[in-house]
Parts: structure tokens; sequence; C-alpha cells
């Protein structure tokens, strides 16, 4: 294998699919990445057999060939080789001589034999949609996932694919987040559990635009294809829970208030309530505000918070560390928080009357 390549190009592909090389394995090939040189163009692929990236970039191709290389070392060096024009050479001894101007590195190599196949999805489902619309709709809800070994379908984010939209939904246990995104054409209802680190990882790659992404989802497997760039995942297999059921159909408070000074308000009592394992922090919602209060060995906060009040008075409590991930991602001036009593869970969604997203937070029980 011989080719000349653009060191900003190198770069920029090997850092894109080095976020999808195994960690920890006891594989070394899969903390390797793969190089194929062919047809005038470089792919570079990495995998850790749950998440595969494959990145193509522009290459004057001499001599066609593959090799796998360190992926660590490989990807430290050729950041530091940006402004240079680059020769990669592959020996028969399965050495990679790295040239740049007069210098020159060298790595040994992996069999490329041994490197595992990337899934082709040749016969899948797909759907369209916008690239900022898909890339919102994770960050929205991927950080509600659980991080429970014990219960692995929740370590996922299912998608639900209808006719006009795409729906995505995460939960742990004592949170739930749903987002729901317009898709622009499909080739029929299909649904998905990805696990979050891929999804993420996804996420991470698109760009905030109005690019059309195509996802292709084909039994195990789902593949978003972004031109030069194509991310694998695979499935989690089993049921996800049936959210639907936890969500409340009926609320006797519901209250608005501006989301900048409700997430100011519950940094300051989380102060204390860092204390506390459960970081609780108490809602007092009585006539037009909402009292926050945290409080420990050390003092007490207290919060007031002018907020738009519609029915019963109510006293809560909640982890506000829940609250303050979750409005983290929240981008309306006001959100609407609806509640049934002390023990059921709560709504969270935008005032402006959108069915862009909605979070679920369970309460902590008051003792008093």
């Amino acid at each position: 294998m011989k080719l000349i390549c653009n060191g900003n190009d190198l770069a920029d592909g090997v850092g894109k699919v080095y976020k999808a090389i195994s960690a920890r394995s006891n594989n070394p090939i899969l903390e390797g990445i793969k190089i194929k040189a062919e047809s005038g163009t470089l792919t570079l692929t990495a995998t850790d057999l749950e998440l595969a990236i494959e990145k193509v970039i522009v290459a004057d191709v001499k001599i066609e060939g593959e090799t796998v290389v360190p992926g660590r070392f490989f990807s430290e060096f050729v950041k530091k080789l940006t402004k240079e024009e680059i020769e990669l050479v592959v020996s028969d001894k399965s050495q990679l001589k790295i040239k740049y101007t007069d210098s020159e590195g060298a790595l040994q190599c992996f069999d490329s034999a041994d490197y595992p196949e990337i899934k082709e999805l040749s016969s899948a489902q797909s759907f369209t949609v916008k690239s900022e619309d898909l890339r919102d709709l994770v960050n929205k809800i991927a950080f509600s996932v659980s991080a429970d070994d014990a219960r692995p379908i929740l370590k996922g984010v299912l998608l639900e694919i209808g006719e006009e939209t795409v729906t995505g939904v995460a939960l742990d246990g004592y949170r739930l987040a749903r987002s729901v995104k317009p898709i622009i054409k499909t080739t029929g209802s299909m649904s998905a559990i990805v696990p979050a680190r891929c999804l993420t990882e996804i996420a991470r790659l698109l760009d905030n635009d109005d690019d059309e992404v195509s996802v292709s989802i084909q039994k195990n497997y789902l593949m978003v294809n972004l031109g030069h760039t194509k991310i694998t995942s695979r499935l989690l297999d089993g049921n996800f829970l049936n959210y639907r059921q936890i969500i409340p159909s009926s609320f006797n408070t519901e209250v608005t208030l501006p989301k900048e000074r409700f997430e100011s308000g519950l940094e300051r009592a989380m102060l204390l309530a860092r204390a506390d394992k459960n970081n609780l922090v108490r809602f007092d919602i009585k006539e037009n505000y909402m009292q926050l209060s945290s409080n420990c060995e050390t003092g007490n906060i207290v919060e007031k918070i002018v907020i738009r009040m519609d029915g019963q008075d109510l006293a809560i409590a909640f982890n506000a560390r829940y609250y303050m991930e979750l409005l983290r991602y929240v981008d309306t001036e006001t959100v609407t928080i609806k509640f049934t009593d002390q023990v059921s869970p709560c709504v969270v969604v935008p005032s402006d009357g959108k069915d862009d997203f909605m979070y679920l937070v369970l309460p902590v029980r008051l003792l008093d």
C-alpha cells in the first residue's frame, strides 16, 4: 500500500473514527484503526463491536492495500502533522512508514484479515431527518438512560418512527425524557433500541444544520449515513418498558415559571443539598410563588420564584440533580411543570405549546 494525503484531512478522519475504538479489550486488534486505500480514497475504520465508524478521505493512491494501525499512537501522531502532506507506505513486513517533509515515522501493524467485518445493511428500512433535528433529539434525552448494568435495556434509547415523526425515549427508573422531531420521509413505521453511548457519538458527528441524514434499521443494527462518514451501531435486544403507562393523564397543580430563574435558584439550593445523597430540594407551591429550600447541618437556603399557578397548593421534594440535568437542554424561556400529588411523578413541558420535549421526574417522599 502506498498513498499521499493531506495531513489535516487525515487527522480529522482519524479523530472521528477514534471514538469507536475499544478502550478495554482482550483483543488488541480492536484498539487499532483499519486503513484501506483504493480508487483515490483512504477509508478509515474503527470499531469496538458495538459501535463502528467509517470515514472516507481523498487520497492519491499509488498502490492499493489495507492494514490495521495501532489506534492511540496513530491518532496522537497525525494530530501533529495537520500542516503536512503525508505519504503512507506499508512494507512487506507489515510496517507502516509515515513520511512527511524530510522526516518519517514507522508503526508495526496488525493483519487486516483479522479485523472484524463491518455490517452492511443491504435490505434495511430507513427514514430521513434533518441533521439538527436528530442531534437535538439525542441531546435532549440521552442523559436520562440508566447506568445500571442489571437493567441493560434501560441503557438504550428507544426510537419510534411513524409516518411523520421520530420519537426518542430514555428512562432510568427515576426519570423519563421524551423528544419528538419531524421526519422528511420514511419507508414505513419501525422502532429500535440504540445504546445511548452509540447514539451520543452519532450526535457528536452531526452538523447543526438543515442537511438531510439517512438512518437505516435492519434487524440488530442501525446505520447513519453522513456521506463521507458512516456510523453503524448494534441494537439492544429486548422489550422496552411501556413508558406511556408511566406518564400521568391528569394533574391537580400546574405552574409556569422562567427557566433561567428556576435553574439559577436550583443551583444555589443544591449547594447545601449536595450534603444529602438524594440532593433533596423541597418545592413549596402556593399562590403566585414557588419556594425552593434545602438544609443541612451547615445551614439552609430558601429561594422564592414568581410563578403563574393553576390548581392546588402543594409541598413536594425532588432530587434536584434530575432537574438541573434536564434544564440544561431546555431552550425555551419558560417551562410548565404539572403535578398530581406529593408521591406521583411530575411532568415538565415547554410553555409554548410545542410537543418538542417532555420530562418526567419522580419525587422523593417528604418525612413531614
